[in-house]
């Protein structure tokens, strides 16, 4: 080879070269360009979302708890306080993003009713409290009780409020909250479900996925503002009893609550001494987002669907899972390999919710139960398609922690 070719050689790779750098230049440009423009998105989207919920908190400190903006339905008249709680603790965490004096108000007033209207005492049992779920104000033919994942959430608002009016529930009473909880705990670290006066007490006949993860929070939280071991160690028994029931499955179910839990016991200051193993946790976490990755929707013939984590595009799922896996995010290893998927399956769920959210209009704020009807040939198509136009403060309320979950994690980049 003479030393024209040599010298043409070197000019193609040097060409070569360049070119590549210039492609790898632009892809990451527009791979940022695309991530601050989504930040911008979702920065609007929270707004709506609170938005809505300010406008959907009455007087008396209820919420308008579910519509349906198809005029024709309609839609009987029930409340969860349990929803109610989960919703006051979205409402705290976009009041620390973006302190706003009407969203103050709201969660004030919706955190009087939980405090005020809620919190009785269990009969037989001192210095020990409950959040109560009453027939006449829930509607759906129960009989009175308190529910362990009510107690749980009910803790997590309050502990929330406390950051934003210090002193609003007296600690005997908050103390008073988690005392129910470890009653509601058996030995090996499960709980009964619900207390039920009238059918003996405690009831554990069924059994919620979320109620455990609730409490577990709730008394982690508890711990923060008083460092009891008692709340720490029912916590931990709660979160370990989880993981082990779980450790040899491979189906582990989606279960955001204990995965925030996790994130809460993890980020305490005392995370090196406690009394559960980091390892079990981390392992449980991962099996759980393993479970949630695997469902990720990717159809991009349905650009609607795509990026959800329902084929039926329910939006809530979506949401939860959101939580859940942006949770782990602030826990697991920094080398390890199922973060680059989780990194890669959020954005995406991020603007599944962002195109179901509903943007002008009386509804604006607004989150559907799902993105579109489905076909009628499918069991249940009619029921399903009467409530696709449905919106629950619980739907707002887990799209709005999802994506203030997000703007953290992309401030903290």
């Amino acid at each position: 080879m003479d030393i024209k070719d040599r010298s043409r050689r070197t000019r193609r790779r040097i060409h070569i070269g360049t070119v590549g750098l210039l492609l790898l230049f632009v892809f990451f440009a527009s791979s940022k360009d695309a991530a601050s423009s989504q930040v911008d998105a979702v920065h609007s989207a929270t707004e709506r979302f609170a938005n809505y919920l300010v406008k959907n908190s009455k007087k008396d400190g209820m919420f308008q708890y579910r519509i349906n903006m198809d005029p024709t339905i309609e839609v009987k008249e029930k409340y969860n306080v349990l929803r109610h709680a989960g919703t006051i603790y979205a409402m705290a965490m976009y009041y620390q993003l973006k302190p706003d004096p009407n969203m103050q108000s709201a969660i004030k007033r919706t955190g009087s009713y939980l405090r005020d209207k809620t919190l009785h005492p269990v009969s037989g049992q001192e210095n020990m409290l409950a959040v109560w779920s009453e027939p006449e104000v829930n509607r759906n033919g129960k009989p009175r009780q308190a529910k362990l994942g009510g107690t749980g959430l009910g803790l997590v608002a309050l502990l929330s409020l406390e950051r934003i009016h210090p002193g609003f529930t007296p600690l005997s009473d908050l103390q008073a909250l988690g005392q129910f909880i470890a009653y509601m705990q058996k030995e090996d670290g499960s709980f009964y479900s619900k207390y039920i006066p009238s059918m003996g007490g405690r009831w554990d006949k069924w059994q919620s996925l979320f109620y455990p993860g609730e409490a577990a929070l709730g008394l982690l939280m508890l711990y923060e503002k008083d460092p009891s071991d008692v709340w720490l160690a029912s916590a931990a028994r709660a979160l370990a009893y989880m993981a082990r029931s779980r450790e040899n499955s491979t189906d582990v179910p989606v279960d955001h609550w204990a995965l925030l839990a996790t994130e809460k016991m993890l980020s305490l200051e005392n995370s090196d001494e406690l009394p559960v193993s980091r390892e079990l946790l981390i392992n449980h976490a991962t099996q759980i987002c393993e479970t949630i990755l695997r469902a990720q929707i990717k159809n991009p013939e349905r650009p609607e669907y795509d990026g959800g984590f329902s084929e039926d595009g329910r939006t809530t799922p979506t949401a939860t899972r959101l939580e859940g896996l942006q949770a782990a995010l602030s826990f697991l290893p920094a080398n390890h390999e199922i973060r680059k998927r989780i990194d890669s399956a959020v954005p995406r769920g991020i603007s599944f919710l962002l195109q179901a959210q509903i943007k002008e209009g009386e509804f604006t704020g607004a989150l559907p139960r799902a993105v579109d009807k489905i076909d009628q040939a499918i069991p249940d198509a009619v029921k399903f398609n009467r409530r696709v136009t449905e919106v629950r403060i619980d739907y707002v309320q887990h799209a709005l922690s999802a994506m203030i979950q997000y703007l953290n994690l992309m401030n903290d980049k």
